[in-house]
């Protein structure tokens, strides 16, 4: 009989050396599958009917997209175990999975919030006095242009290096989930912001962002920075970084920009992952409506 602990450890070390997942993504497996471990060493058998309890009790504890992740990592394992022979036969074959996930329109943040919060950011270097509030000012200025311009999530964002910028043609390498790469477009006005944020930096590391110790600035700091510029202008909702993301796509659907170019400029591997994104907001509905409804064409004054 096979170690489920130990496999999961090696396992593991195929995902970091052989799929290349990202360090966020490793993250979640090991929590997920430590999970998987801890409820079958409960257990006697890892056969259908244990597996079957365990993902009723996923969609039990959790809401669906999360427990639609811990099973769809559990069911790689499996298959890991199936093509290493570690296991005779995958349960999972046998087990018919459906999932129904709610509809969720992604949270959006209103344009004039997003200008407040600008305007606020580049109050607070114009008035900033030391050169180390100089310096924070005009990083969180930067961090907060490219969220806005390039719909980069926030750890692409933690994890861009100095050297991923081409001052050359104004654009950005950035690097996303499993390693996929694209290029984005930035404006002069934002390359200059950076060329300058990279003149006034203390510490010279490889990594674009840092943080007053010299480490790289992660990902729950650029939270932390955003949701404190959202309170300072009122924001009247939560804000988070990835907020950014979907007001990026959602205003460029908006705009009529086709699917195709926002699936390339987010990095979605599949368009199906983009198409959430073809909700049409309040605003545009009333736009189509007041211009193309043959309603409004109708004179019925008498």
């Amino acid at each position: 009989m096979f170690n489920l602990v130990d496999e999961k450890d090696k396992y593991l070390i195929v995902c970091k050396s052989l799929k290349g997942l990202s360090d966020l993504t490793l993250k979640a497996y090991k929590i997920d599958l430590k999970q998987f471990c801890d409820f079958m060493n409960q257990r006697n058998c890892f056969d259908k009917n244990e597996l079957n309890a365990y993902i009723n009790m996923l969609h039990k504890q959790y809401k669906p997209k999360s427990a639609k992740r811990k099973i769809a990592c559990v069911k790689a394992f499996y298959r890991y175990m199936e093509i290493e022979d570690i296991i005779d036969s995958n349960p999972f074959h046998k087990i018919i999975l459906k999932y129904k996930e709610p509809l969720e329109l992604p949270r959006t943040i209103p344009l004039n919030c997003v200008q407040e919060m600008l305007t606020y950011a580049y109050k607070q270097h114009s008035i900033a006095v030391t050169k180390y509030q100089k310096e924070v000012t005009l990083r969180n200025i930067v961090v907060l242009e490219l969220l806005f311009s390039t719909g980069m999530r926030v750890s692409e964002i933690s994890q861009l290096k100095s050297a991923n910028i081409n001052f050359g043609d104004n654009t950005i390498r950035i690097f996303g989930k499993g390693s996929k790469e694209r290029i984005m477009c930035i404006t002069d006005i934002l390359c200059n912001t950076i060329r300058n944020y990279l003149t006034v930096r203390s510490y010279k590391l490889d990594y674009l962002f840092v943080n007053r110790i010299g480490n790289r600035l992660s990902e729950q700091s650029i939270r932390y920075m955003v949701n404190d510029y959202a309170n300072v202008v009122g924001a009247p909702l939560h804000i988070t970084p990835h907020m950014f993301r979907h007001t990026f796509a959602t205003e460029l659907h908006n705009e009529d920009v086709d699917i195709r170019y926002i699936q390339q400029f987010l990095g979605h591997s599949s368009i199906s992952t983009t198409q959430i994104y073809t909700h049409i907001s309040t605003n545009k509905t009333r736009e189509i409506l007041e211009s193309k409804h043959p309603r409004n064409k109708m004179d019925l004054s008498f």
